[in-house]
């Protein structure tokens, strides 16, 4: 089976459809993929790229490519994040279909994160290529535009609802993955069937991957964050609960990953004079795997908004793979997912007080227990 991916975000970037994409190709799908310049989350060209080139390039495990120019996210304002978006979108279509010219697909796959219009890309493929349209749903729109803060006028709101009804529309199939998405896609679907497939975990490897160059953690029992640091992660309860643990001897938050939150953050942690949060930064996805293994306990957080509430974050898929317990904060299917795993311990979202005393008392827990 010809596949042609349409994602804005791939490889070396660390998103699941790189878990999926891999997976195809060892099932014996002819992958090829179509992305913009890998820049996410911190808004630079990552070494080796070039924003305004178009290449291509060859995956390690053995499949195709096509890199289309962009604008980068650089600041991560309304502004540039636009332009981030808009850019993909015009480069994958006008360079994209010079660049797949001569490639014939039997289906198009769309990862659908936000923005919903990387989608129209996908429908264009589809239509010119006369493939079968997939989308695999990660947020719902337009909730994640008003979840997010940068929309808030139910005039665009409504355009940007019909919109999504058109793209979904044109599929053959979509999937979503979240349980609590399928009734609101479905209104937004028409006839098109629409199927709950959640996000995997990593491609498991035996024997597991040693990073050459893995980092250090501090002492005592390490509390890690891993992921993006943006306005819907609720970053500053992770700051509010390390303030009310201050003085528990050897409890210490260590946050892997960067995001436009980040300098907040830093800021915080001078102001308030935080000596057991360790920002360690972004790092590659098999160091990361490593120090949240040597990890006590893994936590999630998101801000109490119902569109997020629907939404099952990747990183839990993640973190269960690690095999350490979960904290997670949050509400809606989340949480049920974790309570359901038995994996972890959860409290509402937005809480700090209550996480500080899940902490404590996962602290205190036998290590038997926790493992």
């Amino acid at each position: 089976m010809k596949t042609l991916i349409v994602t804005q975000y791939f490889w070396p970037e660390t998103f699941r459809i790189n878990t999926v994409a891999e997976a195809l190709h060892r099932a014996g799908c002819e992958v090829t993929v179509l992305t913009g310049q890998p820049n996410y989350p911190d808004g630079t060209i990552f070494k080796g790229y070039r924003a305004w080139r178009s290449d291509r390039e060859l995956h390690p495990a053995g499949y195709e490519i096509f890199r289309v120019p962009l604008i980068p996210r650089g600041n991560k304002t309304a502004l540039t994040l636009t332009l981030n978006y808009l850019s993909f979108l015009a480069s994958s279509i006008l360079v994209g279909q010079w660049r797949l010219r001569k490639k014939e697909f039997d289906v198009v796959f769309v990862y659908g994160t936000s923005p919903v219009l990387q989608a129209l890309a996908g429908a264009f493929f589809s239509s010119r290529k006369r493939a079968a349209l997939i989308i695999w749903v990660q947020d719902l729109w337009p909730e994640s535009l008003s979840a997010t803060g940068y929309v808030k006028n139910p005039y665009i709101l409504r355009r940007v609802a019909g919109l999504v009804r058109w793209i979904y529309h044109r599929c053959d199939l979509l999937l979503v993955q979240s349980r609590s998405f399928v009734d609101s896609t479905c209104a937004m679907a028409g006839e098109v069937p629409v199927v709950y497939y959640p996000n995997p975990g990593d491609v498991e490897r035996t024997p597991p991957e040693r990073p050459r160059n893995p980092v250090s953690l501090p002492s005592g029992f390490n509390v890690t964050f891993s992921g993006n640091l943006g306005t819907v992660q609720s970053v500053e309860t992770i700051v509010e609960v390390a303030e009310h643990l201050r003085d528990e001897p050897h409890i210490n938050f260590v946050i892997l990953g960067s995001g436009s939150r980040l300098g907040w953050i830093q800021r915080e942690i001078k102001r308030r004079a935080l000596a057991n949060v360790y920002l360690l930064g972004r790092v590659e996805p098999a160091v990361a795997n490593d120090a949240m293994a040597r990890s006590d306990a893994l936590l999630i957080t998101l801000k109490n908004v119902e569109a997020l509430n629907k939404t099952v974050p990747s990183k839990l898929s993640t973190y269960f793979g690690i095999g350490r317990p979960v904290l997670a904060c949050m509400d809606g299917e989340g949480a049920e997912v974790v309570k359901a795993s038995g994996a972890g311990i959860t409290c509402e979202a937005e809480n700090a007080e209550r996480l500080a005393a899940l902490i404590l008392e996962l602290r205190s827990m036998p290590q038997a227990a926790r493992r």
